[in-house]
């Protein structure tokens, strides 16, 4: 299999882009490949395989069928009110649960009528909802003609989407004598960016501030705090267990976690289940973290990034174990096949040390936040943290119309009601499945192991090419690699030769000669053909040390 067209000089210039920026460049590589290889009538023989996407290939079809048979009622609720051609009103609460059984009798035909009926029963009976006020706000709510009010979050949605959070990142066991306040986000990215920006608002994180990343990490962890705007002195945290020679764990060894308990490091961002190596954390780490918080660092803030927690068995969240110190961010873009509705959320507990060390503020600081924050309250120093989230959100001066918009956030509330069904349940356990079989074909087709690990997510797989140089062929072989070629050239041969795009596992902070592989974006058989490419590249690599080859010039 020959070299790739670019030369070393040019791979090493790219190599300094952003994983996605990069994932750009292979696509183009990749694109321009394809125009190569013509087949019948002109067309290209070789489809492109984009692994590099996290955006799964699956939809919860069930959900958006009872959203779109709500919409009919609340249109139907509309138009009771009024009606002049294509003008309604406003639904009216009074009687709403008695005509949404009625609409439900006299519509059984129409698709998702049912799973709208169970979810709505269900949350009744679990979290004893008055029936015509929640039908009421799912009906209004749908037709989006009100602002979010209250602003966080709507009150039946923040019951339910709890319940979620209780059930599906707490393991059915979330903290007693804890309430978890949500505040629903435009996805998890704009979870991550208000998190930061409120936390130095307010005077938590000053610029400059030691804090600490768990590597590898989805990128923007690592590119936001080196803005100009945060500037942290950052603190890796980097998972480097091996099992044997050549077998990452991608698992956080004693000492790295001990870094925490250092009190000058304020804040940890975890992705947990991780990203890439898509691994929960061990009941070790955890209790480690548990035990640094309780004797060494009790101020530490903890953000959690838990959107991949439904593919592990029995989750549970940082959030569960540290209530007071952590702030959990939950996206349902992934679970759900919904990345563009973009829903999100961030929980943090009421009784947490954030609000504790807003309280603890000198006079000066406290004058400062009653100016920020005074034309909300008469007593602003009593709007808690995850209040004040929200109108940082929106420039403190537009709180008045902060909050996600009423048709995410019933949709939100309609996959937290189909996790509880049965029906969710057996869709969570098919999408888990189906990320395992695309992780056997591609390691089958790679000729690679992974660790065995009950805490494998399966979403992502980072693969450390490097090592599996030395536990194939032994380090002289890893040497000839790290001498003769920058650790993204597989990727760029990948590309060019094959048109497979995938991730630099080392953009992550993980390993240079890693790659990233989603598991979720692609058909099951076309990760045995990636596997196969892959292992071809690598064999390429492996005759030409063979065969004595001193490599390229490294010019």
């Amino acid at each position: 299999m020959p070299k790739t067209s670019l030369s070393r000089a040019e791979i090493r210039s790219f190599a300094q882009l952003s994983p996605f920026e990069l994932k750009d460049k292979f696509i183009q590589i990749a694109t321009a490949a394809q125009s190569d290889q013509p087949g019948q009538k002109g067309q290209s023989t070789r489809t492109m395989l984009n692994a590099g996407r996290g955006n799964p290939n699956w939809v919860a079809t069930g959900p958006r069928e009872a959203y779109h048979a709500l919409g009919y009622f609340a249109i139907s609720e509309s138009r009771r009110v009024w009606t002049a051609d294509n003008l309604g009103g406003m639904p009216e609460q009074s009687g709403c649960a008695e005509r949404f059984e009625h609409f439900v009798r006299t519509h059984p035909e129409l698709p998702g009528i049912e799973l709208l009926k169970a979810s709505v029963d269900l949350a009744v009976k679990r979290f004893g909802f008055d029936r015509d006020a929640f039908v009421h706000e799912l009906a209004d709510s749908s037709i989006g003609d009100n602002y979010p009010v209250p602003d966080r979050i709507l009150r039946h949605t923040e019951e339910i989407v709890r319940g979620y959070v209780a059930d599906e990142m707490f393991d059915h066991r979330p903290p007693e004598g804890q309430t978890l306040s949500l505040f629903a986000t435009e996805g998890g990215t704009a979870a991550m960016c208000y998190i930061f920006d409120s936390l130095m608002k307010n005077g938590i994180l000053e610029k400059g501030d030691r804090i600490a990343l768990m590597v590898p990490v989805f990128t923007p962890y690592l590119e936001i705090p080196e803005l100009d705007t945060y500037d942290f002195d950052v603190v890796r945290v980097e998972a480097s267990l091996f099992t044997e020679t050549g077998v990452r764990q991608w698992r956080y060894p004693e000492e790295e976690i001990a870094k925490l308990a250092d009190p000058s490091v304020k804040l940890v961002c975890c992705v947990n289940p991780s990203n890439p190596p898509s691994l929960a954390l061990s009941s070790r780490v955890s209790e480690q973290i548990v035990s640094i918080v309780g004797e060494q660092n009790p101020n530490l803030i903890i953000v959690t990034d838990d959107v991949y927690g439904t593919f592990v068995e029995g989750f549970r969240s940082l959030a569960a174990d540290l209530p007071r110190n952590t702030l959990l961010v939950y996206s349902y873009s992934k679970h759900y096949g919904a990345t563009g509705w973009r829903l999100g959320v961030i929980a943090l507990h009421d009784d947490n040390v954030i609000d504790a060390m807003l309280a603890g503020q000198d006079r000066a600081q406290k004058d400062r936040l009653n100016r920020r924050y005074g034309t909300l309250s008469l007593e602003p120093e009593k709007i808690r943290f995850i209040d004040r989230l929200v109108a940082d959100s929106r420039q403190v001066a537009l709180n008045h119309t902060a909050g996600l918009s009423l048709p995410q956030q019933v949709m939100m509330a309609l996959f937290s009601l189909f996790d509880m069904l049965d029906e969710g349940q057996a869709y969570k356990h098919r999408i888990r499945a189906i990320v395992r079989q695309r992780l056997e074909l591609l390691l089958e087709g790679v000729h690679m192991k992974v660790t065995e690990d009950p805490k494998r997510a399966a979403y992502y797989i980072e693969l450390d090419l490097l090592a599996e140089a030395e536990r194939v062929h032994g380090k002289p072989f890893a040497d000839f690699l790290e001498q003769n070629y920058e650790p993204v050239d597989p990727l760029f041969r990948l590309a060019e030769q094959t048109s497979v795009v995938l991730l630099n596992g080392g953009g992550f902070d993980g390993p240079q000669w890693s790659v990233r592989v989603s598991l979720a974006n692609l058909d099951d058989l076309d990760y045995l053909k990636i596997g196969h490419h892959l292992r071809a590249i690598f064999d390429a690599y492996a005759e030409e040390w063979r065969a004595g080859s001193s490599g390229p010039s490294g010019v």
